[in-house]
Order: C-alpha cells, then sequence, then structure tokens
C-alpha cells in the first residue's frame, strides 16, 4: 500500500499513530469518567466535554499561526507532544470518589487543567503534522497521490484508536474485578443519585437489586455506593495511564524520524541558482482560495456537529438503551458503552483499503469525482446512518421515563447491531470527508499559509464539537428518535449546500 509513496509517509503516520491510540483512549471514556466522577446531571458533563473537544481543534488554530510565524514546524509538533503527556500525567493520578466537598472545585479544576494541556499540545500538534504530510506530496513525483497518501496517513492513526477503548474497558473492568466487584453499567449513575439524595423510591430498589448481584458490602448500601464508585472510577483514572504509555511511544518515534521530514516551512521559498526566493501568489488567486476554503470550513460544521456525536449521544445510547456485548477473558472483561467506540476506527482501518480500490476503478473507467463531490457525497452516507438511528429508536422510553425507572434491563434494550451498523455507515462517511478535505486543504491553500489553513480546517471542526452538547440537551429532553432526526438534517444540509457550490470549488481547485 506504501508502494510509490514517499518514505516520510510511514514515519509521519507512526508518530501520530501513538499519539491517536492515546486520545482515543480518553475520548472513549472521558464523557462517563466526567458524568461518574463529579456525579453530573443534565449536560454539565456534556458541556466540558464539547468545550474540551472544541478546544482540541480551535487551538490547532493558534498552533498553525505559531508555526506558521516561527518557520519552526517539528518543533512545534514536539513541544504538543510533551504537553500532552502532561496533560494525561495529570488525568491518571487517581483521587478519591465520591469528592469530599471541600476538595470538589480543586480536583475539578485540576481536572480540566490536565483537559486544556492535552487539547492545547493536540492544537500545536495535529495540524502542523497534517502540513508535514502535505509538503510530502508537493513533489511533482508524488503529487497525484496526494488524497490517497492522506487515507494512508488517516488509517494508520485509526490503528491506535481501534485497540484504544478496548485496552480502557479492558483495564478499567480487570480493576473492578480485582477489587471483588462485576461491571454493571447503571451502577455508577445509581451510587451517584444515591450519595447525593436524588435517587427516586423505583432507582433505589433497582440499586439495592443490583448491588446483591456485583458483590461487595450490600448489608450497607451506603458503604456499598462509595465502594464501588471508588474501585470503578479509579479504574478509569487507570485507563488514562495507558494514554501516557502511547505518548511517550509517539514522543520517541517522531524524535528518531524528524529530521527525515520536510520542513512546511520550505513550502513557501524556492531556489533560484545560489539564493532562495518567497514564493509569490497573484493576490486574487489567494483571495480566491481562501474564499473556497472558507466554504467548505463553514459547510463541515454542520456535519462534525452530528460525526461527533460518537463520543456523546451514541455513546449515551449505548450505555443507557443497548444490549452491551460482553466478552469474558477471566481475568477481565471488554464490556461497556465504550466498547462501541472501537468500531469506527476498526471499519477505518478495514475499509479504507477498499475505498482506496473504489476510487482507483473510478478513475480507470474514466468516472472520477472531484474531492468536494466526494465530500457532498459523505454527508448524505453520514444523513443515512442517522436515519437508521431514527428508525431503530421508534418506540423507546424518553431518557426522563428511563432515569425514573432506575434503568432498563436487556429485554427492553435494542439490539447492539444498530449501534454497529450506524458506526459501518458513518465510518464508509467520514472515509468520503475527513482525510480527502485535509488533502483538500493541502492543495488549495496558499503556501505561505499552510499551517494557519490546516488549523482553520480544524478550527472549523472546533466549531461543530462546540454544539455537540445540544445533541445531549435534545437527548435528555425529547424522544430519542427524533434527536437523531436533527442529525439526519444537519447532514443534509450540508450536503446539499455543497453541492450548490460544487462548481466553483472545482474550478479553484485545478
Amino acid at each position: 500500500m506504501l508502494k510509490n509513496h514517499p518514505k516520510g509517509l510511514l514515519a509521519a503516520s507512526l508518530s501520530n499513530m501513538g499519539e491517536r491510540f492515546g486520545f482515543y483512549v480518553m475520548m472513549a471514556i472521558l464523557l462517563l469518567f466526567l458524568n461518574n466522577k463529579f456525579g453530573f446531571e443534565g449536560s454539565t458533563g456534556s458541556l466540558i466535554y464539547s468545550f474540551f473537544y472544541a478546544g482540541i481543534y480551535l487551538l490547532a488554530l493558534v498552533g498553525g499561526l505559531i508555526a506558521d510565524k516561527t518557520k519552526k514546524y517539528k518543533g512545534t509538533i514536539l513541544v504538543g507532544l510533551i504537553l500532552m503527556t502532561l496533560g494525561y500525567v495529570i488525568l491518571a493520578i487517581p483521587t478519591e470518589t465520591p469528592i469530599p466537598a471541600e476538595r470538589y472545585n480543586l480536583i475539578l479544576g485540576v481536572t480540566c487543567l490536565g483537559l486544556f494541556a492535552i487539547a492545547f499540545g493536540n492544537g500545536l500538534f495535529k495540524g502542523n503534522l497534517q502540513a508535514v504530510v502535505g509538503q510530502l506530496y508537493d513533489d511533482p513525483k508524488y503529487s497525484d497521490k496526494r488524497e490517497t497518501g492522506f487515507q494512508i496517513f488517516y488509517m494508520f492513526i485509526n490503528v491506535g484508536a481501534m485497540f484504544a477503548p478496548l485496552m480502557a474497558v479492558g483495564l478499567r473492568n480487570w480493576w473492578v474485578k480485582s477489587n471483588g466487584f462485576d461491571f454493571n453499567a447503571d451502577l455508577p449513575a445509581l451510587c451517584n443519585q444515591y450519595v447525593s439524595g436524588t435517587i427516586s423510591p423505583q432507582a433505589m430498589d433497582r440499586l439495592t437489586e443490583l448491588a446483591a448481584t456485583v458483590g461487595g458490602n450490600t448489608s450497607d448500601i451506603a458503604a456499598f455506593a462509595h465502594e464501588y464508585l471508588n474501585v470503578f472510577l479509579t479504574g478509569y483514572h487507570y485507563s488514562f495511564g495507558l494514554a501516557i504509555a502511547a505518548m511517550l511511544i509517539s514522543l520517541v518515534v517522531f524524535i528518531i524520524s524528524k529530521n527525515g521530514l520536510p520542513d512546511p516551512a520550505m513550502k513557501a521559498v524556492q531556489k533560484t541558482g545560489s539564493q532562495t526566493e518567497e514564493v509569490k501568489m497573484d493576490a486574487a488567486e489567494v483571495k480566491q482560495r481562501l474564499y473556497a476554503l472558507f466554504a467548505v470550513f463553514a459547510v463541515v460544521i454542520f456535519f462534525w456537529f452530528s460525526f461527533h456525536q460518537n463520543g456523546q449521544t451514541l455513546t449515551l445510547f449505548a450505555n443507557d438503551f443497548t444490549k452491551l456485548l460482553k466478552l469474558d477473558l477471566g481475568f477481565t472483561s471488554l464490556e461497556g458503552a465504550e466498547v462501541f467506540q472501537t468500531f469506527n476506527p476498526f471499519f477505518v482501518v478495514f475499509l479504507t483499503p477498499i475505498v482506496i480500490a473504489f476510487f482507483g476503478w473510478m478513475k480507470a473507467k474514466g468516472i472520477e469525482m472531484s474531492t468536494p463531490k466526494k465530500i457532498a457525497v459523505g454527508m448524505g452516507i453520514a444523513a443515512l446512518a442517522f436515519a437508521v438511528m431514527t428508525i431503530g429508536s421508534l418506540g423507546l422510553p424518553t431518557d426522563a421515563e428511563r432515569i425514573a425507572a432506575g434503568g432498563l434491563n436487556d429485554a427492553a434494550r435494542v439490539t447492539p447491531f444498530l449501534l454497529i451498523g450506524t458506526y459501518l455507515i458513518l465510518t464508509i462517511a467520514e472515509l468520503f470527508i475527513s482525510p480527502l478535505g485535509i488533502a483538500f486543504v493541502s492543495k488549495v491553500a496558499p503556501p505561505h499559509l499552510q499551517g494557519i489553513m490546516q488549523g482553520c480546517w480544524l478550527g472549523a471542526t472546533a466549531l461543530g464539537n462546540q454544539l455537540l452538547f445540544i445533541g445531549v440537551i435534545l437527548y435528555q429532553s425529547i424522544p430519542i428518535w427524533a434527536t437523531w432526526s436533527v442529525f439526519v438534517v444537519a447532514c443534509l444540509v450540508s450536503m446539499f449546500t455543497m453541492l450548490a457550490m460544487l462548481k466553483w470549488l472545482e474550478r479553484v481547485a485545478k
């Protein structure tokens, strides 16, 4: 697959693969960790998640600006890796749960500090590494392979993401089991309701029933609730430790390989004899390119608002309404809502060669689609995924009804194949949009604005992520099927807007 591609592609991909492993360890467990650690109700945990997720991409603008101004792309990437590692260290340090009232604000503040370090480090790292990969394909020898190169790059980073949720869940469940308990998805929320005094009589009955099945001191429900929460959340803290190990591997790979990677700062200069001169692009052309890029950025906001629900409403749906998958390994079990998040990166790795072959077949037949058209098609495919969720959620109780009942038993939950099928369709949409969008930006962006334009692509993702909490508000306020229908509409709006601009975007991209 790497044949006829520049050598630096493998080094850049491996550098990103370790970082993405750590990142997806965190993203698989973050929302449930926040809700269970701090006893959040409503959309509070979702708001922190949304601000953090938006910050990751919004700070890529800052990272791109720093690299473009200093011309030290590789140094900026290195600082980003170090900063992210420190952020994971902060999250991995166990603290008591339930949190004593006098230390609640301190621990919440330190947690937010760790999240900010990860977001800022990611901003320094992500967009600038993408600019480095784009520089690999500025060589005329490789220029026609730019889209395929970014698809391969995208596939490699999802290898790390594929194993991250499984290892995070396995480590947490091993810790729960080693402390004499069994895993149960409903118990942390019920224990928090008991501790806060907000538990309903029906939910209290269910807490008592579940406590009798998972071990521990069931003669004293107060002691049981405190102990189960502490053990469960300590397992989450140790899962963040996996991210530290992955970051250190990524850091070592980058340090070893960075001298062999190109420098995007050199894209804005050209050699004239023994001299180097800054490449000058006509002001009108620069303006047209920027207009086209910002038009695409504006459209994809609505797509990312829908797609990144995989860490929010889709994870909540897996935890609250779906029969959980379980694989018993003896020393631990792979069971939990987070397990479903492994399907997206798995499908990315599995489907990328197929999508590349499909695009190659179309090109050979003379029916190749332009990059903007592929992006528009991807948005339509995403709408189909949420339409599947809409149909599959008909007849389910509202979230408020579920909470009042203390959760749902397996008979009332939907088949796991509903979510697996949705992730399959969403992944196909992602492969039409994310790697191709990055390739489009690297091709169209003016030479002297490579870092900042990659940052703007991620900034558009940030704005979509900032809206993620709306999905949780809808999830908690209206019927579940109606929540998914909102995302159907958002994806269709994105698709038709992209199609309306298609001819203009194709002309600018030539």
